[in-house]
């Protein structure tokens, strides 16, 4: 049976697809700053923003694309002018995010079961309304990303140099922390709060196995993001698994296949540069022999 056929399934791969588009377009510029938890720690942030609007029964995802948004300029304030670290500053997001998430919906008349969908992801959840609000903040996003692209790197591969060349480091800084913070809001119905975080750094770190150049890195990030999204929704329709986890699950597959492959690649490749240095070296080691004698 064609699982497409019905709308709410296409309705999480649209979701999906764009998720894992967008996603690794931010992560990579996270990656290179050594940022790649910042993630779950606004993820934490966006739970109580969740909690919030179940407390005040607006919108959970309205509430937590404000809250989350606050909470990452708060954290990159504190990282640029604070004594605070930047680890620090992301473990005091992670706690004070999951208590005041767990306090609000407690508060709330709401049930677990609500709070699980937005932890994890629901296919079922994701309305029409949802993926519009998908696709223009993820649209928004990666259009940021790829328009702003050599200065974004300039940013995160060496900020001194990047304040010394006229760049507007500070506001292209808050620009990184508010598009991760709607890249995490946006991705809580179909990957969830808990997961998204894994799609921003995963297909990174496979695409750096098989690439060096950062745009090189970038699109291939991209495509492994796409190709486990759009895997995942479909697997997770097939054998009923929550989707977030099985896209999550699919993207890690694909690390360590594009790993394992690569070391073997590599280990052939040096074993056949030895042969071949080998071949080489037998006539003239016949013509060293010849001359001794």
């Amino acid at each position: 049976m064609d699982l497409f056929q019905y709308d709410f399934m296409i309705r999480a791969l649209v979701g999906a697809l764009i998720i894992g588009l967008t996603a690794p377009a931010l992560g990579i510029y996270l990656v290179q700053r050594r940022l790649s938890l910042i993630g779950d720690g606004i993820g934490h942030v966006a739970l109580t923003g969740v909690g919030v609007g179940l407390l005040l029964q607006q919108s959970p995802v309205l509430t937590a694309v404000i809250v989350s948004v606050v909470g990452a300029i708060g954290v990159e304030l504190v990282r640029e002018r604070g004594r605070t670290s930047g680890d620090l500053a992301l473990a005091l997001l992670f706690y004070g995010g999951i208590a005041g998430g767990v306090v609000l919906v407690g508060l709330s008349d709401s049930n677990s079961g609500n709070l699980v969908q937005y932890l994890f992801g629901s296919l079922i959840t994701t309305t029409r309304a949802d993926v519009i609000v998908i696709a223009i903040l993820g649209v928004a996003v990666l259009v940021a990303m790829l328009a702003l692209r050599p200065a974004l790197f300039a940013v995160c591969n060496d900020e001194e140099y990047a304040k010394v060349s006229g760049l507007p480091v500070r506001t292209l800084n808050l620009l990184l922390a508010v598009t991760t913070a709607v890249t995490v809001t946006i991705a809580m119905r179909t990957v969830g709060l808990l997961l998204v975080s894994a799609l921003m750094v995963v297909p990174v770190a496979a695409a750096q196995q098989v690439t060096r150049g950062f745009r090189t890195t970038m699109a291939v990030a991209m495509l492994i993001g796409v190709v486990a999204a759009a895997a995942g929704v479909t697997v997770s329709g097939e054998v009923d698994t929550p989707p977030g986890a099985t896209i999550v699950i699919l993207a890690i597959a694909v690390f360590l296949a594009i790993t394992v492959g690569s070391t073997v690649w590599r280990v052939l490749r040096q074993r056949m540069n030895l042969d071949g240095n080998h071949q080489h070296a037998e006539p003239s080691d016949v013509v060293l022999q010849a001359g001794a004698r």
